[in-house]
This record gives C-alpha cells, structure tokens and sequence, in this order.
C-alpha cells in the first residue's frame, strides 16, 4: 500500500506493536508507543523501555533527524501523553514544545493524575487532537495498567498445567512434569513479564519450586507464598534470598534481608488482603501457580481475570484434581503437543 494511503489505524497499530515491547520492563508505568508521521512517512518511533526512563513521545521525537518536520507532523501515540512531573518530565509539554501538527491518542490515561489534562493541555496549545483510534486494542494491550488503575488491585494471572485426565499432581503431592520444555519456557516467559508469582504451602514445600526465569531471559518476578503457620523449611528454595520474597502468615511481621514476613489478622480474608497488599506494594500483576486450594479460592471468590491452562496428552490415572473453572475457553494454541488454553474473567 502506498504510504499516501495509509490510514491512523495503521500507524496507531504500529504504535502499539512498539508499546508491547516494553512488557516486562516498565510497571507500574503503563506500556506505551508513539509514532510520528509527516507527509503520509514514518520519520519516527519509540516506545517506553523501562521504569524510570524516558518515556514513548521522548524516545520518537529523539528519534526524528529533522525537528523543524515536527511543526507540520502527526503524533500517534498509544496513551494520553502526560501532564505532570513524575520520574521525567511532561511528555504533553515535550509535543507542545514542538509546536506538533496534531496529535492521535488510542487510550485516555485513567490516572487521576493525567485523566484528560495532557489532552487538555494539548488543545489549549492550540494542537489538534483525535482520541479513541483502536482504543479497545489499546486497553488489551495494557489491561494490567487499567485493572491496576481502575480497580485498586493488581491484573491477576491463574496459571496450571494439568494432564489430560485432569490431575495436576500425584496423590500423595508428589510433583510430576506434566507439560513438556517448551511448555516449561512459556511460562518462564509469563514470569518475565509479570510482576509477581504466587504460590501456596503445599506447593512450595512438596515441589520446592524457585519461581525464577532461569529458561528464559528477563527479570524474575517477586516471589508470593502463604504460609499460614509458618510451618516451610527455611532450606527451601523460596528462602534463597536471590528475589524479592513476601511470606503472608498470622504470626509475625518481619523484614530479613529479601525475604519480607506479613502477618494477616485472623478476620481477614487471606485473598483479599493479600491482593490489597500488593496494590499498596505497586505490584500491577501476579500469577498464582498453585495449588489446587489456592487456585480453586480465587475462582471460587471470583477474583481473578485471566487463566492459563497448559493441558498434556499425559495419562496420571489418579492424582490430585486440577481446578475447576467450568467456563468456555477463550482461545487455544498448540505448543509441541501441548495446549495453552486461555480463559477470561469477562466470559464465565
């Protein structure tokens, strides 16, 4: 297609093929991409590449070789450009500064502190704006930063593999590879890209789990358990000190080294607490891992959004019985034999 051609849902497409680049890297910041057209021709891109960092708008107009294009340019961005000083400086500011042509927003930022005063800000600059291009792709892309936002609570992920006969484990707890490598290095991939991990007691001390990324690149996540009674082996690779460790219990609060020790009062809702904890915590997502009780308690209190089903053509005959969502499944990928089967929240 001849660049003349090309329509904003093609460059606002593009900008958040950029966003998606900064998965992993920029909570509790939202992902984002911007895209700068002049004359129907990409002359700049950039995305948000880490927490701290410059964000997308600053990284594109980096990018552009010639300034004085801006003044006559279009700016696609994936979100509200910002409004206020945080780790960097306005980005509204950045494109008002530039005099841009005009500037296309995918997602109204739900943060208080922007909520509609970068478009604001923008529009008393005399700069044009459009809002809502492919703004339900926008929202997938950032759900963790939305559901963070708009719920007061972090994007939650459950995740387990399962055999074909619907066991997750052996009777007697004993753990069993039952979905194969490559299955094993998506869910490394999950953990790179989400915030935290959660387990619970039994999980922890029958599989000894360590929760890191160790099959594929990227940060490990921070380590959840609960452990009522605090009854775990300190020797047990959750205790390692080599990530960030919270242990929710009813005993004590204390803080040794990486591991964090957080009592809950008995009258709480161990869920919920937890869940509120790690809002406080800024932590925008976590995947629970297991067991089954932990697992089946989220479904069971409706609080969760996503679950990831990695389902074996492995035979156990007996073991322990996989969660039970009984919904349908919103999509379905091979993976080497494997299915990674997803369901959503939304669609029970």
């Amino acid at each position: 297609m001849p660049q003349s051609q090309l329509t904003s849902s093609f460059y606002m497409q593009r900008a958040l093929q950029l966003a998606r680049l900064g998965k992993g890297a920029v909570s509790p910041n939202p992902m984002v991409g911007c895209v700068i057209v002049h004359d129907g021709k990409i002359i700049g891109e950039g995305w948000h590449r880490k927490y701290g960092e410059g964000h997308a708008e600053v990284n594109a107009v980096n990018s552009v070789e010639d300034k004085t294009l801006l003044a006559e340019s279009e700016v696609y961005v994936t979100l509200e450009p910002c409004s206020h000083f945080g780790k960097t400086p306005p980005c509204a500011d950045l494109l008002i500064k530039h005099q841009v042509k005009k500037v296309i927003v995918c997602n109204l930022d739900p943060n208080p502190l922007v909520a509609g005063k970068g478009i604001e800000k923008l529009r008393q600059a005399g700069i044009e704006v459009e809002i809502g291009i492919l703004e339900a792709e926008g929202r997938e892309v950032n759900k963790r930063f939305f559901t963070f936002i708009e719920k007061q609570r972090p994007y939650i992920i459950l995740k387990w593999a399962e055999s074909a006969d619907g066991f997750i484990a052996k009777k007697d707890f004993q753990a069993v590879q039952i979905s194969n490598l490559l299955s094993r290095r998506f869910v490394h991939k999950m953990r790179a890209e989400e915030d935290a991990i959660m387990v619970g007691t039994n999980t922890a001390r029958y599989d000894n789990p360590k929760l890191d990324t160790r099959f594929w690149t990227g940060k490990n996540a921070i380590r959840v358990l609960i452990d009522k009674d605090l009854s775990l082996s300190k020797d047990l690779n959750i205790f390692d000190n080599s990530q960030v460790t919270i242990c929710y219990n009813l005993l004590k609060n204390k803080i040794l080294n990486n591991n964090i020790w957080v009592k809950v009062e008995e009258n709480h809702s161990f869920e919920k607490f937890i869940i509120q904890d790690l809002y406080q915590r800024k932590v925008q997502s976590v995947i629970i891992e297991g067991g089954t009780l932990l697992l089946q308690s989220f479904i069971n209190s409706e609080l969760w959004d996503e679950a990831i089903v990695l389902k074996s053509k492995k035979i156990l005959g007996e073991g322990i019985n996989a969660p039970k969502l009984n919904i349908t499944e919103h999509s379905r990928e091979d993976l080497a034999g494997d299915s990674v089967v997803c369901y959503k929240f939304s669609e029970r």
